[in-house]
């Protein structure tokens, strides 16, 4: 009878808990959504309508799928509608404010640059990064860019320290050493020749790659170059991950989970053996802040000193995080700005010869320094150029955890706010009519007078969260662009497919064959 008892006991157990599960469900995929969504429509946004259980992520993908078999016209710069048609599409049917679906979870694309301003100086800490499933983040690289409240305040001011104008001058070295490299190969590749194809995508991101190995790791650049090809590899298998809406996913046993949890123990066994070496040098006497990861450790011990704490306030699970997205933020950033720069001036070769112009009066045939650098206009007003016609990151995200007033229109907490860096970019309100045009001289007096509404760049982001690297990224932009300058012209060869679009940054779909030509 008590046997009888407990399994009738066990099967109402087993129904509430199927009941509550169902609940949540449906909680999560129908109920919340609907709410969300006639809260925002009946204070006059528009958009799309939720659909079941993806949102529009399968639309999203189809139109991106659509845009990716068909090239642009060379010369063309109109990318908004290729590398984010669903943002585009929504804008332009509905306005600069309104509303698309993740998922269940309604996205408010707010592309009027003084409410995006407003979301990223997060006075309130209103607004945060939408989270993403802790250990995905873990995995790839936990860093600066996801932490909040005191943890960023303590980890942005250590950072800050190693990335000052007077430790930038400590990385140079490493950024002309690899830049060197390049041009050798480069020029090897050529022999007797004065002119060959090149594919520089792959080529310059194996030098921004090659570049932070040194100048985070100096002299353990073997086991930094290693760290990089990992990182680069998670990278792309990142990208695949398009389920993350769906609680649990990347606990799920698949080959690709598996696949980035095992580069993720590679990465951290190497990065601990580093900084344990690095540790054992420092309590010797033996202190190196030549490169990024002394830099951050003497940083950490400063601060902790300061603040009178016994424990250092950054961890070695802390550096790790740090140092992985060191990786994916300078690496990818640097790389895809070099790349779309030599394709830009290879489509304006005038621009091209006023560049090269202005860096040989500044240095010559010398090696390119921090000062000269510094004296880089017309390279300045290109580099500006292109982030503003192909910026890196195409869009930012930030998601209410209360309800908050933006604009007239009270959000609910669960809502993502869409902040579309490109459609920004290219807007003709901003930029005048011709905002799809390469013109660098629209910089020539600053950022803050090159568009209407200023400022309306932000390929950095902004606020208090605006890219940290971003002296760090510009500074190796000039130094390598200088270096090829001096010793190359080039233009589009041939065989070169115009496909901007957007993988983990904005990169060129089907690479980027430069023509060379030796001078």
């Amino acid at each position: 009878m008590a046997i009888g008892a407990l399994e009738e006991l066990l099967y109402v157990l087993g129904g509430l808990v199927a009941l509550w599960f169902a609940w949540r469900a449906l909680e999560w995929g129908w109920l919340s959504p609907q709410r969300l969504g006639r809260a925002l429509r009946a204070q006059g946004l528009h958009g799309t309508a939720y659909r079941f259980p993806a949102g529009d992520l399968k639309e999203e993908a189809r139109l991106r799928a659509a845009e990716r078999t068909k090239p642009m016209p060379l010369l063309s710069h109109g990318i908004s509608a290729r590398v984010e048609p669903l943002v585009h599409n929504t804008v332009k049917e509905h306005g600069k404010i309104s509303m698309v679906w993740d998922g269940p979870t309604p996205r408010v694309i707010i592309s009027d640059p003084k409410l995006v301003r407003e979301v990223l100086s997060n006075k309130f800490g209103h607004f945060r990064k939408s989270e993403l499933p802790s250990n995905f983040i873990k995995l790839i690289g936990k860093g600066l860019a996801s932490h909040e409240g005191e943890k960023w305040v303590f980890h942005r001011k250590i950072i800050n320290q190693a990335f000052h104008l007077e430790k930038l001058k400590k990385m140079l070295p490493a950024i002309t050493a690899c830049t060197s490299e390049l041009i050798g190969r480069w020029e090897d590749s050529m022999g007797s020749g004065k002119a060959q194809e090149i594919d520089v995508w792959p080529e310059l991101r194996d030098l921004t790659g090659d570049a932070i190995s040194r100048a985070a790791f100096g002299s353990s650049l073997s086991e930094g170059r290693r760290i990089f090809r990992i990182q680069s590899e998670q990278i792309q298998l990142a990208n695949h991950m398009t389920n993350l809406y769906i609680p649990g996913y990347t606990f799920l046993p698949t080959k690709l989970n598996r696949r980035i949890k095992a580069n993720a123990r590679e990465v951290e066994a190497l990065l601990k053996g580093i900084i344990t070496k690095r540790e054992r040098a420092m309590k010797n006497g033996h202190a190196d802040d030549s490169d990024m990861l002394g830099l951050l450790m003497q940083s950490n011990i400063k601060e902790s000193q300061e603040s009178g704490s016994s424990k250092q306030m950054m961890t070695m699970d802390d550096i790790i995080g740090e140092l992985k997205l060191f990786y994916f933020a300078g690496m990818e950033t640097t790389s895809v700005l070099l790349t779309w720069t030599m394709v830009v001036l290879s489509m304006h070769p005038e621009w091209q010869d006023r560049a090269r112009e202005e860096v040989l009066r500044v240095f010559g045939k010398k090696q390119p320094d921090l000062d000269g650098a510094n004296q880089l206009k017309i390279v300045t007003t290109v580099l500006y150029e292109v982030l503003r016609l192909y910026p890196p990151i195409t869009l930012i995200e930030r998601q209410t955890y209360k309800e908050m007033e933006l604009g007239g229109i009270e959000y609910p907490p669960g809502v993502k706010l869409l902040l579309p860096i490109v459609t920004i970019h290219h807007d003709p309100d901003l930029w005048g009519e011709d905002a799809d045009e390469f013109r660098p001289e629209r910089f020539a007096e600053g950022i803050s007078k090159a568009s209407k509404d200023a400022p309306a760049f932000i390929p950095f982001g902004w606020g208090p969260r605006i890219c940290i690297g971003q002296n760090f990224a510009l500074l190796e932009a000039k130094i390598a662009l200088s270096m090829i300058l001096q010793r190359f012209s080039f233009g589009l060869s041939p065989s070169y497919t115009h496909a901007p679009f957007p993988v983990s940054t904005l990169q060129p779909d089907h690479g980027a064959e430069i023509m060379l030509k030796k001078l």
